[in-house]
Formats: structure tokens, C-alpha cells, sequence
């Protein structure tokens, strides 16, 4: 039983990530190109101040992958491997839930832990540290900033699971209704601190050794020696529109996720009867008795 739920957790992730990527494709990645050639054109004036001031200018060298290749196969394969990546988790999990969170059917319960992965796995460390487009972020912070987004969503996840077991402990004693609201404020409570410990971005040591401290590493208007701006800082609006695309193609592929396996899943834990077969009345004629006078 378990194979063939994960069996059908990965076609349903294969087909969440590709409807993604298209998502992505279309409106996502003109806002990728415009902070791309944000970058280009930021790096150009930092060169000609650095070039202005004698230092010597670093070779870019050349791109392994063009941005057509990158754009296209390259998300595409990544996004739809990590749909089946996150739709074999999601059946796993599924699994796990099964018969133990109530008596839900099959596409109830579909639901509920897609909405589970998305909040714990996706926004929830998102709101700490939300997704950047390119030219936003150093490249001395990459290791630091990829820990501490794993550490969130560990704790985001782990602590979703210690809300979810809470929640049933709680449930005989104060009821379904008040016992999920008990839960999830103690979620909000445990995943407040971690957040509040947990430095910004900007607050990095390398961050604050080169541009000072900071929320994040929004990069911030550039300026020549005598403290005058030569070229703006990065675009509010194509910030935001990169954030809200990313969250809108996460809540697309855990939609999908859900909507796709739920019924594959229903059909396989919940398969349709049989049509009964009436029963054939006997037709056999009754034997006449005849007699004579």
C-alpha cells in the first residue's frame, strides 16, 4: 500500500512541478531578467568607480550556461524534480497520517497535509528569510544564509509535527475546536522565538564588516567617493513581484499536489463495489398434476 501511495505522490509531484515551471516560465522570469540586468548594470558602474580610483578590475569570465539554457531546461528540470522530490515526501507523510488524524477521506486529508507542507516546508521560513531574485545577496553570505534557512525549516517542520500531536493530546480535554487553537498559538509562540534568535540577513559578519548593519541584503544605492549616488539601489517593485511570484508558484504546486493525488489516492484506499448482481429467480415449471375421472 505505501509503494503505491508514494508511487502516486511522485506522478502527482511530476505534474505539480511541471504546471510550476509554466507558471514561473511566464511570469517569473521577465522578473528574473530585469534583476539580472540590474546586476549587469550595478556591476559596470562599480567597475568604472573602482577603475576611476586605480584598483584593478576583476575578470567576470563567461557564463557556463546561457540564460535561454538556464531559463528554460534549467528550471524546468529543476522545478519538476523537486515536485517529485516533495510529492514523494507528501505521500510518506501521507502514509503516516493515515488512520491517525481522524476519520478525514482520502481527498480531505490530501489537502490537509499539502496545506501542512506548504506552510512548514515553504512560507513559514519564508516569512525570516524570504526568496531573493538575482543581485541580491553576497557571495561571502552563502553559506551562512543556506544554514540558516535549513534551520528554519527544520524547526518550522518540527515544530508543525509537535503542534499537530499537542493539538490531539489536547482534544479530549478541551475539544477539537479550542484544542487546534491552543496548538497553533503554541506553533506561533515556539516558531516566534526561533525567528527573534535567528540573525537577519543583513546582520551577517560579512555583511556588516562591508556595508554595516542591516535588515537585509537588499542592495542599496551605490556611491562614488564623495558620497553622491551613481547608480540606484535595487528596485522595490521587482522585489516584491519576485516574492509574490515565488509564493504563488510554491501555493500552485502544493495545490496541485493535493488536487492530483487526492483522487488517485481515494481510489485506491476506497475502491468502488462491485455492482451486485441480482438474483435469477427460478424459472423451472412447476410440474402440472393431471388426473382423470
Amino acid at each position: 500500500m505505501e509503494k503505491r501511495l508514494i508511487l502516486r505522490g511522485i506522478i502527482a509531484g511530476a505534474v505539480a512541478g511541471l504546471l510550476a515551471f509554466v507558471f514561473a516560465r511566464i511570469l517569473a522570469e521577465p522578473v528574473i531578467n530585469t534583476a539580472i540586468n540590474y546586476e549587469s548594470a550595478r556591476d559596470a558602474a562599480q567597475d568604472a568607480l573602482d577603475k576611476a580610483a586605480g584598483l584593478p578590475i576583476p575578470d567576470a569570465g563567461p557564463d557556463i550556461f546561457s540564460r535561454t539554457v538556464q531559463a528554460n531546461i534549467g528550471i524546468g528540470v529543476g522545478m519538476v524534480f523537486f515536485g517529485i522530490a516533495m510529492g514523494a515526501l507528501f505521500a510518506v507523510t501521507y502514509a503516516i497520517c493515515l488512520g491517525r488524524v481522524g476519520a478525514l477521506r482520502p481527498r480531505n486529508l490530501a489537502l490537509l497535509v499539502a496545506g501542512g507542507g506548504f506552510l512548514g516546508v515553504y512560507f513559514v521560513p519564508f516569512i525570516k528569510y524570504p526568496a531573493n531574485p538575482p543581485s541580491i545577496g553576497h557571495p561571502d553570505t552563502i553559506h551562512d544564509r543556506g544554514n540558516l534557512y535549513l534551520v528554519m525549516v527544520a524547526c518550522s517542520v518540527l515544530f508543525l509535527i509537535g503542534a499537530v500531536v499537542l493539538g490531539k493530546r489536547l482534544k479530549p480535554r478541551f475539544g477539537n475546536w479550542n484544542a487546534t487553537l491552543l496548538a497553533g498559538a503554541a506553533f506561533v509562540v515556539a516558531i516566534g522565538i526561533v525567528m527573534a534568535l535567528l540573525p537577519s540577513l543583513g546582520e551577517l559578519s560579512a555583511n556588516v564588516k562591508e556595508f554595516g548593519h542591516h535588515a537585509t541584503e537588499t542592495p542599496l544605492p551605490l556611491t562614488n567617493a564623495k558620497g553622491a549616488i551613481v547608480f540606484p539601489g535595487f528596485p522595490a517593485d521587482t522585489l516584491f513581484s519576485f516574492r509574490f511570484y515565488s509564493v504563488a508558484a510554491q501555493l500552485l504546486l502544493w495545490g496541485t499536489l493535493a488536487l492530483v493525488f487526492g483522487p488517485m489516492a481515494e481510489r485506491l484506499l476506497q475502491p468502488k463495489a462491485a455492482p451486485a448482481t441480482p438474483s435469477t429467480p427460478s424459472t423451472a415449471p412447476a410440474a402440472e398434476v393431471g388426473s382423470t375421472v
